[in-house]
């Protein structure tokens, strides 16, 4: 009994949790930043491809897939970017939370177990907890990065 215990008080310190923290938030920067790369051409950092207007249109259902489209690449690429600085870390994982329940509601409802719940669990994890110890928000001091 004793040794869990000084087992959980070492994995309870704030060094493994600002570990979990940073790698929360690599991990889920890294689904969306990889999902934005496929919305633009070839070799440009943020011109949106004919193929992702076709998408969604065609595919998502989306009202204005021009406007959408582009809403979705501008936040898939600058949302993770800002997550994985640790820089307004809760603001990020927000905008990637309604993300998902935009996807999860909209596009591909048949997705939440699969792959849509662990979106969900990364960002909020984020949400509650913050950036943690290694992020831009802990050395700029805000209080709710």
């Amino acid at each position: 009994m004793k040794l869990i215990r000084k087992l959980v008080q070492m994995v309870s310190g704030s060094l493994p949790e600002a570990v979990v923290l940073l790698f929360t938030r690599v991990a889920l920067a890294g689904i969306f930043w990889r999902s934005a790369r496929t919305k633009v051409e070839d070799g440009s950092w943020l011109q949106m491809s004919d193929t992702t207007v076709f998408l969604f249109q065609e595919e998502y259902g989306m009202p204005w897939p021009e406007v959408t489209g582009l809403l979705a690449t501008y936040a898939e690429h600058f949302l993770p970017i800002l997550i994985v600085m640790g820089l307004f870390t809760r603001l990020g994982a927000a905008g990637l939370l309604v993300m998902t329940l935009v996807i999860q509601l909209f596009v591909y409802p048949e997705a939440w177990w699969q792959t849509h719940i662990i979106w969900v669990a990364l960002a909020g994890i984020l949400i509650v907890r913050g950036g943690g110890i290694f992020s831009l928000d802990r050395l700029l001091g805000h209080k709710f990065g």
